[in-house]
């Protein structure tokens, strides 16, 4: 039932990426070109998902569990460290000079572009590498 749960909220989110442009580059490229011709709607996708997360969070992580799940599972770091920071910066510079990120990228694979396989097939390499070369911490 859990796999069931989550390729139909992949599917939606996937679907929700595309009907709001956000699987196009050049969304995400004219969101980030503030001198030139910038263009904001990323802005109110972005702020969209932020609203309905903090209103759904304050409801449904009152709940003793979630719906399709034995447990939440929730981030216990708080802190700042290197790795954090170090991923953030590789994450935001691939975003800015490929135009995608992982769920948009995935779900533009569905359009069937060279360009976007190829970008998908270096992000599966790059993340095989980044496991390699600096693996998960244990908790």
């Amino acid at each position: 039932m859990f796999n069931i749960i989550s390729t139909i909220a992949g599917i939606l989110f996937g679907f929700g990426l595309a009907l709001s442009g956000m699987v196009s580059p050049s969304k995400v490229v004219g969101f980030l070109d503030i001198t030139g011709n910038w263009d904001p709607s990323l802005a109110f996708v972005m702020g969209g998902g932020v609203a309905v997360t903090v209103i759904s969070f304050h409801f449904l992580l009152k709940r003793p569990h979630p719906l399709f799940g034995g447990r939440f599972h929730l981030p216990t770091a708080s802190e700042i460290d290197r790795r954090l920071v170090v991923g953030a910066g590789l994450f935001g510079l691939g975003w800015g000079i490929g135009g995608l990120c992982p769920g948009p990228a995935i779900s533009s694979l569905a359009y069937a572009s060279p360009k976007i396989a190829i970008f998908v097939i270096a992000m599966g390499f790059g993340i095989l590498i980044a496991k390699k070369l600096a693996p998960p911490p244990s908790t």
